[in-house]
């Protein structure tokens, strides 16, 4: 799944309003039968709903009214569905999260076509969780199957462009253990050409340590 397949506007390779919490789950209780697995075409329309909510309150500070009113659930959700029915194009895998059947978070991760990345760069296109269902584990989750996902893939490091402005994620991507490698950006967020600066974050996928009582 490769940035020119992500929907409109703008090629987003990320979100700001992650699941801050990590697993700590003691301020809203245990979160019943919740799970990451890979997207289905069925998924479209959910993950498009929780995409446009999710946008609209990322880029609030940043795009004009009209250009946030052009975040429809409806447009995302065509755009996931034509990639998904269409297969996982350059190793790319869209992941959601549920809380039991209920998508309440997505992430994509695919190879990266940054001029200085080699093939064992994978990127964090797009991370989301809707604002009812944060605070509940769902980030991690999905930042822990993006990670899993890219490493089973033969990826050796993980990258993400995030807004510069966008301390949040950065705390969060940070707290996972990825962090500013220097790279930025100014893309642009307008069809009247207005840009927003961004940084990328990275990190090296070390391996899981092995299972102290299984002797490997």
């Amino acid at each position: 799944m490769s940035p020119d397949e992500q929907p409109h506007p703008h090629d987003h390779t990320h979100d700001h309003q992650h699941d801050h919490q990590h697993d700590h789950q003691h301020e809203r209780g245990p979160v019943a039968d919740a799970s990451v697995r890979v997207a289905r075409a069925s998924d479209a329309p959910a993950v498009g709903l929780v995409q446009a909510v999710v946008f609209r309150e990322a880029y609030a500070g940043t795009l004009e009214p009209d250009v946030l009113a052009t975040f429809e659930p409806r447009a995302f959700a065509n755009a996931w569905r034509a990639t998904l029915e269409g297969g996982q194009a350059r190793d790319g895998v869209l992941l959601v999260a549920c809380a039991g059947e209920q998508v309440v978070g997505f992430a994509a991760v695919g190879a990266s076509d940054d001029a200085d990345a080699d093939t064992g760069t994978a990127e964090l296109l797009v991370l989301g969780v809707h604002p009812d269902a944060r605070r509940q584990g769902h980030g991690s989750r999905l930042l822990h199957a993006v990670v899993d996902t890219a490493r089973a893939r033969g990826r050796s490091e993980l990258a993400a462009w995030l807004l510069a402005a966008d301390d949040a994620t950065r705390a969060f991507l940070t707290a996972a253990g990825m962090l500013a490698d220097g790279a930025h950006r100014e893309r642009v967020v307008s069809a009247g050409g207005a840009t927003a600066g961004e940084v990328r974050l990275s990190a090296v996928l070390a391996e899981p340590e092995a299972d102290a009582t299984g002797g490997a």
